[in-house]
């Protein structure tokens, strides 16, 4: 029988009731009796609101104690959780809503002023117990479907159009769980930051479900926020998986403060994701930290890793490592055409989704018969088997002719020290493609487009060189600080113009 999601937890419980389990920003601690207690008295509160065995529970949520309790309670009951972050729009979740048609909503309302705003707008009532305050609400009769295998549905950052729900059954996360912890070397004296949403892959799976399967102690933050970060790294936190703008700005932060490092920290491990590495952003991670930065590779679709490192401190390797052990990965050429062994990165393995929530078509689009999944990311395999992500194959720009991979764009301009961080895109121009760069800069540090353009000329051949660089303080960002580039030319229009 194929192990369910909830086992880590209920190990724990039998075996270290008293240990601590969870914090989070609102100064809630949990041992895993009471965590025990809250997924208890939330399963008798969704059983008494009429959810059965294939429902869907929309989980509006924020990091905190009691979201961590919502899902597993779901778990325990057999329902699909569908955790979505609070701080979207009304339309964006009515929109995932009116696709989930879950039987029952929950909203962490104590810990989310904004989860506590749509409570108020759905018409949710309050409910209370061992798992603290929250609403409920049951919009949708009940419509179970017959996927008993299916654990949790995350809906993708920044689609448009139709939502799309990946699927991820019990064993998915099962997988993924073990895997990180494994990576990691993961042990009951850490203490994991837990500031990655458990609303995306990333946060639910490599940091949540593997600290619950180890038995660490998970610190959740709500919201990132450097001067947390910085004050978790002083007060012992040992493993920190985060992405770049994230450790950027906990760099400057410190900066700041006088130090070229954080006074105390005990940080054993450190991880960045969601974004490749460049070596020079990497040595000054690493200098900073006084750890190796490792860096792995995953998508949603995958419970988020499939490949990642185990490198040494000052390796200047900076691919996403190997697959994981159980996965594999392959390069199709044909995507590109170059015959140069760069092609569209496939993966196949016991991390791989289900597919899409009632999207047949796009499921049979992107998995086929033999188990492999289309990542739409472009990659290379090198002679080590590490694989090196060069960025989505939709993202590839073509200027003049010539191929021009963000993500080497965007290492030139992050070495240059006022960079925190940048994105780079394409926009169509008269029979041609252009490059454009968007630039994170310190509101006190700003250097201005010429430097910038002179600083890439001594660093890329002229077909590579932005046509544009903007300045800013910020750039769009999903809530795992992710930038979003497909909203960079709306969010910019004014100074593109």
């Amino acid at each position: 029988m194929t192990a369910l999601w909830h086992g880590f937890l209920d190990a724990q419980i039998a075996a270290r009731p008293e240990a601590l389990a969870l914090t989070d920003s609102t100064g809630t601690c949990w041992d895993y009796a009471a965590l025990d207690a809250a997924c208890t008295g939330l399963r008798a509160e969704l059983d008494g609101a009429g959810v059965r065995p294939g429902d869907r529970v929309l989980i509006l949520i924020e990091n905190c104690v009691a979201a961590v309790a919502a899902l597993f309670a779901c778990s325990r009951m057999g329902a699909i959780a569908v955790p979505v972050n609070a701080r979207q729009t009304a339309p964006e979740i009515d929109r995932i809503a009116d696709h989930a048609r879950p039987a029952a909503v929950l909203f962490t309302s104590a810990a989310s002023p904004d989860a506590a705003a749509h409570a108020a707008r759905l018409g949710a009532r309050p409910i209370a117990g061992a798992f603290g305050a929250m609403h409920l609400a049951t919009p949708f009769p009940s419509a179970p479907e017959a996927e008993p295998e299916v654990a949790v549905i995350l809906y993708t950052t920044g689609t448009t159009g139709a939502p799309k729900g990946v699927m991820l059954t019990h064993a998915n996360l099962v997988f993924g769980g073990k895997a990180s912890a494994r990576l990691r070397d993961m042990t009951q004296g850490d203490l994991i930051y837990g500031v990655l949403p458990i609303t995306h892959v990333f946060g639910l799976a490599s940091v949540v479900t593997a600290a619950l399967w180890i038995g660490a102690p998970v610190r959740l933050e709500a919201r990132f926020s450097a001067a947390k970060l910085y004050a978790a790294l002083q007060e012992g936190v040992t493993l920190l998986s985060a992405v770049p703008q994230m450790h950027a700005l906990v760099m400057q932060y410190t900066r700041a403060q006088g130090f070229a490092s954080v006074p105390g920290s005990r940080l054993r491990y450190a991880s960045s994701g969601a974004a490749p590495l460049d070596p020079d952003w990497k040595r000054r991670a690493e200098a900073f930290y006084g750890v190796a930065l490792q860096n792995g590779w995953g998508l949603t679709e995958t419970t988020a890793g499939a490949c990642a490192t185990r490198n040494a401190l000052g390796d200047p390797d900076t691919s996403v490592g190997p697959p994981l052990p159980g996965v594999e990965i392959a390069v199709d050429e044909a995507v590109s055409g170059g015959g140069d062994g760069l092609g569209e990165v496939l993966v196949r393995g016991p991390n791989v989704m289900k597919g899409y929530y009632r999207a047949p078509e796009e499921t049979a689009r992107v998995l086929d018969a033999d188990g492999w999944l289309r990542t739409g990311d472009l990659g290379r395999i090198d002679g080590r088997g590490h694989l090196h992500i060069l960025g989505r194959s939709k993202e590839l720009i073509i200027h003049g002719g010539f191929n021009v991979y963000p993500p080497e764009v965007e290492a030139a301009l992050n070495a240059h020290p006022q960079v925190i961080q940048c994105a780079v895109i394409g926009r169509a121009v008269a029979g041609d493609e252009e490059v454009l760069a968007f630039v994170q800069a310190a509101p006190d540090n700003l250097p201005d487009e010429a430097e910038l353009r002179a600083f890439a000329a001594e660093r890329l051949a002229g077909y590579k060189r932005p046509a544009r660089i903007v300045v800013a303080t910020e750039l769009p960002a999903a809530p795992t600080g992710k930038i979003l580039k497909h909203r960079l030319l709306q969010h910019f229009a004014d100074r593109l113009s």
